[in-house]
């Protein structure tokens, strides 16, 4: 398996560990009967539990670019050492960004969730 390719599965595996991560928060916060209905008028999650709500939903996100970029280096036969930095950036970044987040250090938060984003640029570069 090409290691981007392994990194990809590392960074769904993270994707998993936050969404673990996220509900236990939600049900500390407002217990089972409200996570197994239909969410309508659902409380807001507050403090830690919010946090990796919220965390959860930007790897979500990225994770979706991530995947189709590194898909489509390894589909395209463009995988090299630059594609690989880039994919390493990313994971790193996320493992780091989850952390953060959950924390709570808002500016460090962001410049590492642009660290992530800088590890995408990387892997679309070597594709155009």
């Amino acid at each position: 398996m090409k290691p981007e390719l392994s990194l990809l599965v590392s960074s769904v595996a993270l994707a998993f560990i936050q969404i673990v991560v996220a509900v236990q928060g939600a049900f500390n916060q407002v217990g089972l009967l409200p996570l197994v209905g239909n969410r309508e008028g659902f409380p807001e999650l507050k403090g830690w539990a919010g946090r990796a709500h919220r965390a959860q939903l930007n790897m979500a996100h990225d994770l979706v670019l991530f995947a189709a970029l590194v898909l489509a280096a390894v589909a395209a036969g463009k995988t090299n050492d630059m594609t690989l930095l880039g994919a390493q950036i990313f994971f790193w970044a996320r493992v780091a960004y989850a952390v953060v987040y959950l924390v709570g250090v808002p500016w460090l938060r962001t410049g590492v969730w642009a660290v992530s984003v800088a590890g995408m640029i990387v892997i679309f570069a070597q594709l155009v």
